[in-house]
């Protein structure tokens, strides 16, 4: 039997090899016509949007403030008292319900905080997860209206069938199973009624409230609510437009493509079926990224999996600037082959000429340990304020200073440090940009991507091995990009041994599992330390009332 050819549009995107449709020139596609006029346009309505009006926002605002308002003044007259971790708690709870209680806007806010780990506290994260599942989809006969009143068809003239129950019902959208009338089985994607409306005027209702939270929440101190309201902004009001999040797929598997990276698998979004509302693509098929048993159970290599995930991520930011936004287990899984499938593109990186060499001097700095080179990155990545001293910066966060294992240091020593850290951040003017929030965002994903496939990979060998496959598959472009000769690399992992909190003098190899470990008896030490904090102060109030007591006896 004669070999099958592949499939001709494999040449412009990393696509399946099973295609219900090919798309051999993605620039002729209808659809696509104009768009870049219309990126513009989103782009130049985010300043309107989040541009703080003397005059309060209207209705919407008063709900707002009634939800809102509640959950503070219940927190200040309860939790807050605690103290410590008790107190972010409450409040954690507190706004998440009144998230909910908000509704689509608020909801896909807390959505994107909860895949913030490490950007924000734990305990507001760990809320928020819990709003992924607290979206109530839009009933069928909605949904058959914006389809059909897109479409500019009868839903049965288009598929023969149309499952009424989503596959997901997220903030924004929900995605059902569907069949077309010439037979392939796809994906629909339906924006809810009056979404875009409620969107814009919570933007602005936001940005109204959000100077006024400055100081009165612990939340995340280079997240403060003005900036999180504006990079929420970035991001929401692309998702708006799904001809948008199509361009985006054509565009990540034409950089994937380009890349010879064919460890992931792009969706086909449909050549006529896409308009602002409603987009259909391709289905997919495998398991979910959390079934390991399947997975390993298929035969699929766990550890390249991994591998594929952080090589095929940094690649798209270093090399093309373009890169899925929103990576977590909802928007990927394993297909039976090994390669990782990628869904759900409304949040996308897209990195300029200047903020994608910014990417790649600070991903090759921590590779040679090359300080100020990040610190120059960080900069111009926005992090920074244009004009910042950067030999200041070293000298005032004592980046100079030799690494110290982070378990070493008593709780009061590692809160000390934190604290002045912080400080000194925020006495620069350091703030947390788009792009680099979407690059942290999803390296914390891939992180503890690795705490669910393979615990057991040694992280310090792991970082060897893909900077060596950086050198070999893009050395030459990597030198003409940042003038540093393929030869002239020297790799230094002291500074990444550092951020793990080890000492790079001892320590030689990582596993994730060693590392979980260690955040473990951190989290745990910073907790004692919280409650005992929380004892003393509670202590020396019963003392006090004590004295009072017997001096009026």
């Amino acid at each position: 039997m004669a070999a099958t050819s592949p499939p001709a549009d494999l040449d412009v995107g990393s696509f399946s090899d099973d295609p219900p449709w090919l798309l051999t020139d993605p620039t002729r596609i209808p659809w696509r016509m104009g768009l870049g006029d219309v990126r513009r346009a989103v782009a130049a309505e985010v300043p309107r949007l989040t541009r703080r009006r003397l005059v309060p926002p209207g209705r919407r605002l008063v709900r707002v403030v009634r939800h809102l308002g509640g959950a503070l003044g219940g927190w200040v007259v309860t939790e807050r008292r605690e103290g410590g971790r008790e107190s972010i708690a409450g409040l954690s709870r507190r706004l998440r319900l009144a998230a909910e209680a908000l509704g689509p806007t608020y909801i896909k806010l807390g959505q994107i905080i909860s895949s913030g780990e490490g950007l924000f506290p734990e305990e507001l994260v760990a809320e928020f997860r819990l709003c992924r599942d607290q979206v109530p989809a839009v009933p069928y006969d909605e949904v058959r209206r914006v389809v059909q009143r897109e479409l500019g068809h009868r839903l049965e003239a288009v598929f023969s069938e149309f499952d009424p129950t989503p596959l997901a019902a997220a903030s924004i959208a929900q995605v059902h199973a569907a069949t077309l009338t010439t037979g392939e089985r796809v994906v629909v994607k339906v924006q809810r009624p009056n979404v875009g409306t409620l969107v814009r005027n919570d933007l602005r209702v936001m940005s109204w409230i959000a100077p006024v939270l400055v100081g009165r929440i612990p939340i995340a101190a280079l997240a403060n609510p003005p900036a999180l309201v504006e990079l929420f902004a970035e991001t929401i009001t692309e998702e708006l437009d799904f001809r948008l999040e199509a361009e985006n797929m054509l565009d990540v598997a034409r950089s994937f493509q380009e890349l010879g990276q064919r460890g992931y698998v792009i969706p086909r979004p449909h050549p006529q079926f896409v308009t602002p509302r409603v987009l259909v693509m391709e289905r997919l098929d495998g398991f979910a990224f959390h079934d390991v048993d399947a997975i390993k159970a298929a035969g699929v290599d766990t550890h390249a999996v991994i591998r594929t995930g952080m090589i095929g991520f940094l690649e798209g930011c270093m090399m093309k600037g373009i890169f899925h936004g929103d990576l977590h287990a909802g928007n990927l899984f394993v297909m039976p082959d090994g390669r990782t499938a990628l869904l759900d593109f409304g949040i996308t990186g897209r990195l300029d000429q200047k903020r994608r060499l910014a990417f790649l001097r600070l991903v090759m700095g921590a590779t040679t340990n090359d300080l100020m080179s990040q610190l120059a990155a960080f900069r111009d990545l926005g992090a920074l304020p244009p004009d910042t001293d950067l030999a200041a910066v070293v000298d005032d966060l004592g980046l100079d200073q030799a690494a110290v294992d982070i378990t070493d240091l008593t709780p009061e020593e590692l809160t000390g440090e934190i604290q002045r850290v912080i400080k000194a951040l925020l006495g620069i003017g350091a703030r947390l940009p788009k792009d680099l929030m979407l690059f942290v965002k999803n390296m914390v994903f891939l992180d503890g991507a690795i705490a669910t496939l393979a615990p057991d990979l040694d992280l310090f060998a792991e970082l060897a091995d893909i900077t060596t496959y950086f050198a070999v598959h893009h050395g030459e472009q990597i030198a003409a990009d940042v003038g540093v000769a393929v030869d002239a690399w020297e790799m230094d992992l002291t500074g990444i041994k550092a951020s793990y909190g080890v000492d790079p003098a001892v320590t030689d190899s990582l596993t994730y599992d060693e590392l979980q470990s260690r955040r473990e008896l951190i989290r745990t030490r910073m907790e004692r330390h919280d409650t005992s904090g929380i004892r003393r102060t509670a202590l020396g109030r019963d003392r006090t009332k004590g004295r009072r007591r017997r001096k009026s006896g």
